[in-house]
């Protein structure tokens, strides 16, 4: 069973966001063309003018490399060969290398880009559509990638680290795996997820590898085709983009041109003057230029010009675009039309657009990731019977609890009314005081502060007394809303896949491949 509303109407997503999808008209010069089914023609025939097909040929001899030692299905190994063809492109979407995939937003992210691709495929039958998962390996906040959460849960691996995730070794997740097991319950979904973790993360050396192999177990029979660009082939590619940015610091002053039309809203990334981090094992920090010379940050690391320049030409691997540059590093090394992200990512690419102009690389179109609720059957009967609509179950906490007050009571009172009727007054007494003794007017101020306060700790002790005697029936509704809205928060953000996975196993993932939709503009609820 499924339902939908509006995102605009979950109350969770940003005014950028809602005023994006509205294809409101003062956000058209940040991005270059919206996703519509129609306009993928045009985007396809400018991607395939500016592609080179000696990126093809890299592309595919390093994915090839990166799979060399994985378990991998037909579907992906055709992709694969399929993307050295002209005719073949990509839809992206990325995601940092959280501990057992995080949280379930994960899911919705790449199920989203394999049903665009399906979608696609079916509207242009003459090409190719590889949907493909960009793995943040070069990342190093490991404090938001080293945990999940398992019915409440949390499972967290706490080591000592530091450089890009990718790199580090697995030691240490025994234990994670340990205490995980410990909670599952008995049955062949926990003893499949039993499994999974452990080839993942106790049979692999490191993060990458293990991430790799865990995306491609739950997504190897749609062809799913995982890159790593921490590869040295593949940023030989991005050489003249990171030699750009290290003479002219043009990035910084690209970005800026988005400020004037993203001023009404929050900025999402602020760009340093150099975009790019230098690392190697155990090591990613900012390069910075201070008194003529290139230095890294935190480290004794310095170089002229000449020297850095000369290092990125003999090995571009020491070199890492940080969030600015790494949307451009991507479409540089892939036949990409479409990235899917959360609305976090999007408004962070709508600052974007410039510095793909100044690269004379194709601006991708940009789509909002499918977000879901799931719920249980247990738990939609359950709503049926408190008389609960989806609607009201998407409120904040306060707001949820105060209208169902209202609804339970049988002798409502408008303070409302009564609120605005004493303003009124009090704005009448204001104007006689003003004609005749403007001395009082501070006296009449505060009298009208207090009658307001005073009308509202009634309101406050009326609601109290409504809830206390409507409370059996509020506690059960918020159990619910708890249940589905954990933390105050969206599901998708807070809970881990194995979660449901015990219960419903692949069925799961199959219902969400079967009825998500890329391109609705509608929050998705579907009861399993």
């Amino acid at each position: 069973m499924m339902f939908s509303i509006p995102y605009s109407q979950t109350g969770y997503f940003s005014k950028l966001m809602i005023d994006y999808l509205n294809q409101d008209a003062r956000l058209s010069p940040l991005y270059n063309r919206f996703p519509t089914l129609e306009n993928f023609k045009l985007q396809i025939q400018e991607k395939q003018q500016a592609f080179p097909l000696h990126h093809r040929k890299v592309l595919v001899q390093q994915l090839s490399k990166q799979y060399a030692n994985s378990e991998t299905s037909s579907a992906t190994l055709q992709h694969i060969q399929q993307l050295g063809n002209t005719n073949t492109f990509t839809v992206v979407t990325g995601h940092q290398l959280n501990l057992f995939t995080g949280p379930l937003y994960f899911l919705y992210k790449i199920i989203s880009t394999i049903n665009l691709c399906k979608e696609l495929k079916k509207t242009y039958p003459e090409y190719d559509f590889v949907p493909v998962y960009w793995m943040a390996t070069e990342d190093h906040d490991f404090d938001e990638i080293n945990y999940f959460n398992f019915n409440r849960k949390k499972c967290q691996w706490n080591k000592e680290v530091s450089g890009p995730v990718g790199r580090l070794n697995t030691d240490g997740l025994q234990a994670v795996f340990d205490e995980f097991k410990k909670h599952l319950p008995l049955g062949n979904n926990a003893n499949e997820l039993t499994l999974l973790f452990e080839n993942a993360y106790l049979k692999h050396d490191n993060l990458a590898d293990a991430t790799r192999y865990l995306a491609n177990e739950l997504f190897k029979n749609q062809g799913l085709v995982i890159v790593d660009g921490d590869d040295t082939e593949l940023k030989q590619l991005f050489i003249p983009s990171m030699k750009e940015e290290l003479q002219n610091q043009s990035s910084f002053k690209e970005v800026e041109k988005s400020y004037d039309i993203l001023k009404d809203y929050i900025i999402q990334v602020n760009p340093r003057e150099i975009n790019l981090f230098f690392i190697e094992h155990g090591l990613r920090e900012r390069i910075v230029f201070e008194e003529d010379t290139f230095k890294v940050l935190n480290t004794d690391l310095q170089f002229t010009k000449d020297e850095l320049l000369h290092l990125v030409d003999t090995n571009p691997e020491k070199f890492s675009p940080n969030v600015i540059l790494r949307p451009l590093y991507q479409e540089v090394i892939l036949p990409n039309l479409c990235y899917i992200g959360g609305g976090g990512e999007l408004a962070y690419w709508l600052e974007l657009k410039e510095v793909f102009t100044l690269h004379n690389t194709p601006f991708p179109m940009l789509l909002l990731r499918n977000s879901v609720l799931l719920a249980t059957e247990k738990q939609n009967q359950k709503r049926e019977k408190l008389n609960l609509s989806w609607e009201e179950l998407f409120l904040k906490t306060d707001d949820f609890i105060q209208k169902k007050t209202k609804d339970f009571a049988q002798h409502v009172f408008d303070f409302e009314q009564q609120k605005q009727f004493l303003k009124d007054q009090f704005t009448a007494l204001k104007e006689v005081t003003l004609q005749t003794n403007k001395s009082f007017i501070g006296a009449v101020n505060a009298q009208e502060t207090k009658q307001i306060k005073g009308l509202e700790n009634l309101e406050k002790r009326y609601f109290k007394a409504e809830r206390l005697k409507n409370k059996e029936q509020l506690d059960r509704m918020l159990d619910l809303k708890i249940a589905l809205f954990p933390n105050n928060s969206l599901q998708e953000r807070i809970g881990n896949f194995s979660t449901l996975y015990v219960d419903y196993g692949q069925k799961m993932i199959d219902t969400l491949l079967e009825n998500l939709h890329p391109l609705d503009q509608n929050y998705s609820i579907i009861t399993l």
